[in-house]
């Protein structure tokens, strides 16, 4: 199977599974594009996230179009677009169908009661996943640990988060230690 096919499926599969989307999404991305083929570097990838964070659009999307243009050019990055999203669109426009007509069931609200903590413990598996890589030294915790307390307890906007630590790490990297 050629590599464009392989781009395709991956992310097919990744948008197939990845239930709970945005971070939830990470961890499937990490072990297939990572560790099972080894088509980027851990490293790199925490470089897509942070891009995708900075860019709009879904953490998902925006690293199937850069990592399949990285394997296979513009091609690459359109068949990854599209197996990533391909499978989530059409559950979503099932749901919203049928949603209103079934939430109020017991059953429905237990399943999805049962997703929730899924969710968060896989996104939790994700950030420890990056932060080995992330945090290399005591500026990277620095710089961590501050934009974590500014998002968290003074609600400031990621996007000021980023801002602000792409400016820690021009100021506390560009200088001599």
């Amino acid at each position: 199977m050629n590599i464009l096919w392989k781009i395709f499926f991956t992310f097919l599969k990744i948008g197939a599974f990845s239930f709970g989307g945005g971070y939830a999404v990470i961890s499937m991305i990490q072990k297939d594009i990572i560790l099972d083929k080894g088509w980027i570097k851990p490293e790199e990838f925490i470089d897509i996230v942070a891009i995708a964070e900075m860019t709009p659009g879904p953490i998902a999307v925006n690293s199937s179009t850069y990592i399949g243009y990285k394997l296979a050019g513009l091609l690459g990055s359109a068949l990854g677009t599209i197996g990533v999203v391909l499978v989530p669109t059409l559950l979503a426009l099932i749901v919203s169908i049928y949603f209103n007509k079934f939430k109020h069931l017991d059953w429905v609200k237990w399943t999805l009661k049962g997703i929730r903590p899924a969710v968060l413990g896989i996104i939790a598996a994700a950030c420890f996943t990056i932060g080995k890589v992330s945090f290399v030294d005591l500026r990277s915790i620095i710089i961590g640990a501050l934009i974590f307390l500014g998002v968290y307890k003074l609600k400031i906007s990621p996007i000021l988060a980023i801002i602000i630590s792409g400016c820690l790490g021009l100021i506390l990297y560009g200088l001599p230690v």
